[in-house]
């Protein structure tokens, strides 16, 4: 068998495990994707976030409470952000520690980049990191301002081809959609074709910091938004390096026209974990649950909340992935 039927076969096989998964959770109504935010510390100050800066940190998780919390819940995909992740000298063994319930979850590390090299790469792959996002606010040293590091675009600049090199399609840049780089959506679509990588969208929301200025609600930036997404989707489907669904750069545009999306599954569909083992049902939503029954019991029933469209909800929120 060829390598391109090999790697068909192995498709096929994943996706159908994958929908079988769905259908369980489902069924028993645990939720599709976990969020674990391993540190609360962070090396950049970003202007979009509330996370920004070391932080002392006392009793995190330990790497097996993370394989434990897994093994329970049993998610289709696992999200492990913080924070910065690479922070944490461990993350290599806490990635082995999911990874230990097989094929399944998928594994995605979000990282602003900066820590991220050729060694690191190699480790967390071999441990079951299917996907790398790494973060890109802007398609120049912008970026480095809005981040408040400087040097960190031309770090990624070289690093990311570098690691993109390796063939194994498992870098996506991830890009907040917000009014100060609204009109650089398509130079994010660009810089990551000529990277080698993928490139996925998210909506920025107000809850994190407060600050609704950088929000997109102006009659003129939504017809900016409506015609860059309509070129985005067409990119998808000629180059396939957006990574973002259809769907969901669709509801990226309705929910900045409404300034709300309705029906939000938080703590149902999706859930976040804290580095010292609480449980969230969203990272916008601070309220700290010691169990997932505890928070599945209580938050979802009252939740009328329809103040984000982040990539994890609406991610989750698809019927099947």
């Amino acid at each position: 068998m060829n390598s391109t039927r090999e790697k068909e076969k192995i498709s096929f096989i994943q996706g159908f495990r994958i929908v079988k998964r769905a259908v369980y959770n489902i069924i028993a109504k645990k939720p599709r994707v976990i969020s674990f935010e391993i540190t609360n510390s962070c090396n950049a100050n970003c202007r979009h976030c509330d996370r920004g800066g070391i932080k002392r940190e006392e009793n995190l998780l330990k790497p097996e409470e993370y394989g434990i919390i897994t093994r329970k819940l049993n998610p289709i995909c696992v999200q492990i952000s913080g924070g910065e992740p690479l922070l944490r000298k461990d993350v290599v063994e806490i990635v082995t520690e999911i990874r230990k319930l097989g094929s399944l979850p998928l594994i995605v590390l979000v990282t602003n980049g900066s820590l991220l090299d050729e060694e690191k790469y190699i480790k967390l792959k071999e441990a079951g990191v299917n996907y790398f996002a790494v973060s890109l606010d802007f398609p120049d040293k912008r970026h480095d301002e809005w981040r408040r590091m400087p040097g960190l675009f031309s770090s990624l600049e070289k690093k990311i081809p570098q690691l993109a090199s390796f063939g194994r399609r498992d870098i996506i840049l991830n890009s907040a959609i917000t009014r100060s780089n609204l009109p650089c959506l398509l130079d994010f679509a660009e810089i990551a074709e000529h990277w080698g990588v993928a490139i996925s969208y998210s909506a920025y929301s107000s809850l994190r910091t407060g600050d609704k200025s950088l929000s997109i609600s102006s009659e003129g930036d939504l017809r900016i938004l409506q015609h860059s997404i309509k070129d985005l989707i067409k990119i998808k489907k000629e180059k396939g390096i957006v990574h973002t669904p259809t769907w969901a750069l669709r509801g990226i545009y309705r929910y900045f026209q409404n300034g709300f999306m309705p029906h939000c599954k938080a703590g149902m569909n999706s859930l976040v974990v804290t580095p010292e083992g609480y449980f969230l049902p969203c990272s916008m939503q601070r309220l700290n649950y010691s169990s997932w029954e505890e928070m599945r019991k209580d938050f979802p029933p009252k939740n009328n909340c329809g103040e984000c469209y982040v990539s994890i909800r609406s991610w989750s929120e698809k019927t099947l992935f």
